[in-house]
């Protein structure tokens, strides 16, 4: 892969230190240095950069077909998606195609390519294995394997230490790239490293992958040579895959496949989209290597999709993205099937966007990206021509969304008597004997409906359709075996304009294998079903009334008809770290804190995200320099990890506390309601503008809990107040060598002072 566009070189960061606190950032390891002392580990990102989700079950064993992976190098790596809390880029590169896919690669020219969590996180949820990638190259690359391979144990410790970092950040496996010349003494070993590397992700991760990259020989050459044969077989034989050079002809999967035997599906045939010297020619050609790969029954590894992105490709890029990934979906098909288990809730969501809301209520009108975000995305098929009078269909970030930032929009002209449908999903979920509950949310303008289409498989294969529609159209409904209305879960006004609708039905023993939207208007003596806002809606879209608008904010379907129950916030605990506060000349002071929270129970509730807010309380009720009014509950982001670092958050000089509500969000997309949620509270006036940022894993003194009652709160004190005092002692000598003491103009003995009179002032 050495033959990447020069934009994919590595990216440089600033220098900073990793042992102290700072947005948190995903990066790679560069050193050998760095991978065996475990440095890693010890960073203040690291917590940050674990993956939430775990792959499914069902997606542990990779199928026994051809399957397609996908390797990432998008400009190097490690760009917008670099920030594990979200960036503010809301047009950042993202891919949403999860169902054409069984494999993605991280990739990047680090030595050890760590995954940035986002991608792992959305790609567990569509059942799609992460790699992170090991890399030698160049000169320097020379140098770091000889100090890798010069013994068997030194080959086997690195494999360890690569193990380690994938079972602890939550990804799946690694591809190994060695590009390289190497002695032929060296290659036993090299070898070692691959299979022993192998063996421990197995037994650490089952399902893991450990995938070879076809560049280097059993002699020690740096010699691609396009197809699996006797020279870089025994690499094969001992890892779970090869990913072969991309610069191969066309008889040469067939040929690899011979050399595979059984284990054919295990060749990836390296395809790169930006087309160098790849059969086809990649870009908008990259189906004709996938269809040669599909036909000789092989696996394929699709190289650098962000082409797309990266060559700006007309007229947009989600359009261009849309339209790419269609051709990989005619050549290969789907390879992944949703909803296939209970509970399914769908956004839309793609990771990024112009605005955020929750529930049907904006809480955020600033440009974001983070692809955790991502919600199950939508089956949708592209159509480069659409006919102008009919119903268009895309995901839409610009207007209203019910939760995240975006809604699936269908627009155009519906005849009376007519109706449109289109595919949302299609899936494998087997039904039991309780009801099944769906909800959807829908925004509509004048008298456009949208219902939604379910059809269901029985054991005999024999098909079953059954129609949710808000208002019965005789027209549509005989074309289904049932129809239900559902019933309206609370009126517009609520939920800014958003109908949320909800049924249930009961398929024991069938499988659940499509959902579509239907569009359609209802007979002329039927009443309507709109939002209180659709003249908004008109006005946002310039369309006419004559003309069918409808906006799909979320779909939910559970087994259960109530929804998940939150703990109480005094189930708790809620703790934060490294406070620190800065001040300006006017007054205003800075506030950086990382917050941590778990439930005191450890309880199994699994929660998917946590909406961080801020709420500023004033001290007389005013209103702060920029005219907000203090008090307001504000979104500050979003957490997939049980931790939020807060970085120089302003705090007007009228404010008396500032407090971080946490809001849980849960698998099937309801949020608890903030006045019910944890918090810490943080006091103002017990701020220093020349307080030193110590990380002390307890609470700050200026920092209350959730659960503390007055009876409790005076002993908790006391003992927080003794492991603070703990902590100084301990920690003075290190803030001496890092010159903190000498730049803040404090010495050891006023920093004692402080700790004595913090005692007498809390009665100890």
């Amino acid at each position: 892969m050495s033959h990447t566009n020069e934009k994919s070189s590595s990216v440089d960061f600033a220098p900073f230190d990793p042992l102290q606190p700072s947005k948190p950032i995903s990066y790679p390891i560069k050193t050998l240095e760095e991978l065996h002392s475990r440095a890693y580990f010890e960073s203040f990102h690291c917590p940050f950069n674990k993956a939430s989700v775990l792959l499914p079950f069902s997606a542990v064993e990779l199928p026994h077909r051809p399957r397609l992976l996908v390797c990432h190098d998008l400009q190097g790596g490690y760009g917008d998606d670099q920030w594990v809390q979200g960036g503010s880029n809301g047009d950042a590169y993202a891919i949403w195609h999860w169902h054409l896919i069984d494999v993605f690669v991280y990739f990047s020219h680090s030595l050890v390519t760590l995954p940035p969590p986002c991608w792992i996180n959305t790609a567990h949820k569509h059942g799609v294995k992460v790699l992170g990638t090991f890399i030698t190259e160049w000169d320097e690359g020379r140098l770091i394997s000889n100090k890798l391979l010069e013994t068997e144990e030194s080959a086997r410790m690195y494999a360890e230490r690569l193990s380690e970092l994938a079972v602890a950040l939550g990804f799946d496996g690694w591809l190994i790239n060695m590009e390289i010349k190497l002695d032929e003494e060296q290659i036993p070993n090299l070898t070692e490293l691959v299979s022993h590397l192998t063996k421990t992700m197995h037994s650490s991760l089952p399902g893991s992958l450990v995938i070879w990259y076809d560049a280097i020989t059993i002699h020690g050459k740096l010699d691609w040579q396009d197809q699996l044969n006797e020279k870089n077989k025994p690499f094969f034989d001992v890892c779970d895959g090869i990913f072969v050079n991309y610069t191969w002809k066309k008889n040469y999967p067939a040929i690899s496949a011979a050399v595979a035997g059984n284990r054919k599906f295990d060749v990836y045939m390296g395809v790169d989209v930006f087309g160098r010297n790849t059969y086809g020619g990649g870009q908008w050609n990259t189906n004709v290597a996938l269809d040669v790969c599909k036909e000789d029954d092989v696996s394929a590894a699709i190289f650098a999709p962000g082409w797309v992105y990266e060559t700006k490709q007309p007229p947009d890029f989600q359009t261009a993205q849309n339209k790419w990934w269609s051709l990989v979906e005619k050549s290969w098909g789907r390879v992944k099937l949703y909803p296939d288990t209970l509970p399914f809730y769908s956004n839309f969501d793609q990771g990024h966007g112009s605005h955020v809301s929750v529930e049907g209520r904006q809480v955020s009108n600033t440009p974001w990206n983070n692809i955790s975000s991502q919600g199950f995305q939508p089956f949708l098929e592209f159509k480069s021509n659409p006919s102008p009078d009919t119903i268009q269909v895309h995901v839409d970030f610009k207007e209203a969304s019910y939760g995240g930032g975006a809604n699936i929009t269908f627009k155009g002209t519906l005849k009376a008597h007519n109706d449109f449908t289109t595919r949302l999903f299609q899936g494998k979920l087997l039904l039991g004997e309780s009801p099944l509950y769906l909800t959807y949310s829908v925004k509509l303008e004048g008298d456009s409906q949208l219902g939604l289409a379910l059809y269901f498989s029985s054991n005999l294969n024999e098909t079953t359709s059954v129609l949710i529609a808000p208002i019965r159209a005789n027209q549509i409904s005989n074309n289904f075996n049932k129809v239900i209305m559902p019933r309206r879960v609370n009126g517009p006004e609520a939920v800014s304009g958003w109908v949320i609708l909800e049924s249930s039905i009961e398929m024991n023993g069938y499988t659940l294998t499509e959902i579509h939207a239907l569009c359609y208007k209802p007979n002329p003596e039927h009443g309507k079903l709109r939002s209180e806002s659709w003249t908004d809606l008109h006005r946002a879209y310039g369309s006419s009334p004559s003309e069918y608008l409808a906006l799909l904010g979320d779909i939910k379907i559970r087994n259960s008809e109530a929804s998940l129950v939150f703990p109480p916030s005094s189930s708790w605990l809620v703790e934060g770290q490294y406070i620190k506060w800065s001040s300006d000349s006017q007054g205003s002071k800075t506030l950086s804190v990382k917050i941590n929270w778990k439930l005191k129970d450890a309880s199994k509730i699994q929660f998917s995200k946590y909406n961080i807010y801020v709420e500023k309380l004033a001290k007389n009720g005013g209103g702060n320099s920029d005219g907000r009014v203090e008090g307001i509950q504000e979104y500050i982001g979003v957490a997939y990890v049980d931790a939020y670092y807060v970085s120089d958050i302003s705090v007007p000089s009228s404010t008396c506390s500032v407090k971080f509500i946490i809001q849980m969000c849960g698998v099937d997309g309801a949020c608890q309601k903030l006045d019910d949620s944890p918090f810490l509270q943080i006091n103002v006036e017990d701020s220093d503008e020349n307080e030193i940022a110590i990380p002390i894993d307890t609470f700050s003194l200026k920092t209350y809990r959730t659960d503390i009652n007055p009876a409790r709160s005076r002993s908790i004190k006391h003992k927080n107040c003794k492991h603070l005092i703990v902590e100084l002692v301990q920690r003075v000598g290190k803030m001496e060598r890092q010159m903190i003491l000498k730049q803040r103009g404090l010495s050891l003995l006023l920093v004692m002072s402080l700790v004595l009179l913090g005692m007498i002032y809390y009665g100890f």
